[in-house]
Order: C-alpha cells, then structure tokens, then sequence
C-alpha cells in the first residue's frame, strides 16, 4: 500500500496518540478470518505484524485476494460509512499482532472533534481509492483476456 495510507504517514502525532488511546492489542493465529463480506462491521485493526489478504467474492469461483497489507496497515475501512458492512473479506495468512478499535467509539470520536474526524475521513478515504484501484487491477489481472497491463 502507498505510505500515505498506512497510520504513520496519515495521521499526524497527535492524532495518531488519540488514537492508540482507545486501541486493544491482540493476536490473531494465522488462517483467522477477521470479516465476511456483507457482515457488521464493528471493528478494525492496525497491523503491527504479521499479513492480512483482502479478498473479494467471485460467484462459481474461489474468492479473489485483492491484496496483502503489513505494518502499519489499515484492515477495514467499512466501520466508517453506513450501513456499515464489510465491503471485502480478511484473513490472516501469518500470526498477526494488531491494534484493534472498536468502529462506534471511533466514529463517536470523530463527532466529538471535528478535526480529529476530518484526518480520519481523509485517511480512510484514501485507503479506500487504494483499495478500489487494487481490485479494479487484481481482477483485470484474473479475469480480462490480456490482464491489466501493469506488473502487481
């Protein structure tokens, strides 16, 4: 993912600490599935280590991993927009360690301070283009007759 989505390069420190603030740590085995497509999405991480592939449905075939996200990544952008479902599917393919954060304290957060929600929005809104070009490419890649033309 482009650095300016990971947490270090989209929010600055102040904002970053609020955030860490209300953050849980935990482990996640590998082979976990964090979200569904289409479920609730109440929650969302920060990975500190370890890998989490996005992956999308494909109907009559296995689903399509979209992409591979690290350190600093953002799992989960769905908890910030109505009707909040899971846009996407996530698993853990390594034992990850992450920051987890619960969606409605966050949300109630950003209500709270303007500013702090306005850095939010744009950070998770640039995840999200990111995430939209990955899988426009990924699928290209899998399912058009001469793939996307780029190099993944």
């Amino acid at each position: 993912m482009a650095s300016s989505t990971t947490l270090a390069a989209a929010l600055p420190t102040d904002h970053r600490e609020r955030l860490l603030r209300i953050a849980r740590e935990v482990s996640v085995p590998e082979g976990t599935r964090l979200f569904e497509e289409g479920r609730r999405a109440d929650r969302f991480w920060i990975v500190r280590t370890g890998t989490v592939h996005l992956d999308l449905r494909v109907p009559g075939r296995r689903a399509a991993v979209i992409e591979a996200l690290g350190h600093g990544e953002l799992v989960g952008w769905s908890w910030h927009f109505p009707p909040y479902l899971w846009q996407l599917g996530a698993e853990a393919t390594t034992p990850v360690r992450a920051w987890e954060f619960d969606a409605e304290a966050m949300r109630e957060m950003c209500v709270r301070d303007p500013e702090f929600g306005r850095a939010v929005a744009v950070w998770v809104g640039r995840v999200v283009a990111h995430r939209l070009h990955a899988a426009r490419v990924r699928l290209l890649d899998l399912y058009a007759p001469y793939g996307s033309g780029s190099r993944i």
